[in-house]
């Protein structure tokens, strides 16, 4: 089953740095299960450095907690993509947080990569606690894609400002603001079913609107849309395909190749106790 953000990762406030002995863990975390109708999931950072999680399946915590795709999570029982879980946790807050700017307009780059990292290592702790999880990693070679730029250059349009980047996935669609090319790498891997590796050698950030008609395999995208949000029309059935829609409308495309790809497998996970 692949697992889905049907919202956008919103990266409204870093979480800044202890020191480098305390471990990166939430004060308090509340796991239920989840009550929504939806099958997709929202991932939201929360001022402070809280994470609100509504309808996450255990393979999409953990994408999101390893930074890997759908298709790199391997072993687990079946309940991993079946059960959904609702998570509100939060930090302690520190004198560090207190004085921190509260927009992301106010951060730097460097401010929104560390607290995007630091979250990743909390819901790490959070899934070895509450779930039991233990894992290896392990590599092994495969087809993959290169990202490159098209033989006729990006259309990609620089970002005008300081926002942070957003990113918004539906079915046949991409859209964001503020985005660099990994970030729009990660999002293409799930369409595809392979790794997809950065190779374009653009190093800004940037708007992006990818519109295309998803063929059969690819993931579905978001089934449903949240309370008091108008859901997104469907493809267009006689559009392009996602490998012609990325160099027609971004002047990129995708570019076969083998080459190393790293698989999570999972040793042990039990459902949490409810709290």
């Amino acid at each position: 089953m692949r697992s889905v953000m049907a919202a956008a990762i919103l990266l409204a406030s870093p979480i800044y740095a202890q020191s480098a002995q305390a471990p990166l863990t939430f004060e308090v975390a509340s796991i239920k299960p989840s009550a929504s109708d939806l099958r997709g999931a929202t991932f939201q950072i929360q001022p402070g450095g809280g994470l609100k999680v509504a309808g996450a399946t255990l393979r999409s915590l953990l994408t999101f907690a390893y930074d890997v795709r759908d298709f790199q999570v391997s072993g687990g029982p079946g309940w991993i993509d079946s059960d959904r879980f609702d998570i509100l946790a939060r930090v302690e807050r520190s004198s560090a947080a207190e004085n921190a700017p509260a927009y992301p307009r106010q951060m730097s780059d460097e401010q929104r990569r560390t607290g995007f990292q630091q979250m990743r290592e909390r819901v790490k702790a959070l899934l070895a606690e509450r779930f039991q999880l233990t894992i290896h990693r392990e590599s092994k070679e495969q087809t993959i894609y290169a990202l490159v730029v098209g033989k006729n250059g990006s259309k990609l349009q620089e970002t005008k400002g300081d926002a942070g980047p957003m990113l918004r996935r539906g079915r046949g669609q991409i859209t964001g603001q503020g985005i660099e090319m990994q970030m729009l790498a990660s999002s293409l891997a799930n369409q595809v079913g392979r790794p997809i590796v950065d190779r374009t050698g653009l190093k800004g950030r940037y708007d992006i609107k990818l519109e295309w008609t998803p063929d059969p395999g690819q993931d579905p995208g978001p089934l449903g849309a949240p309370p008091g949000v108008e859901p997104p029309p469907p493809p267009d059935p006689n559009g392009p395909s996602l490998f012609a829609a990325l160099q027609e409308q971004l002047g990129l495309r995708l570019e076969s190749q083998k080459g190393p790809a790293e698989m999570l497998v999972i040793d042990r996970v039990e459902r949490p106790s409810e709290n």
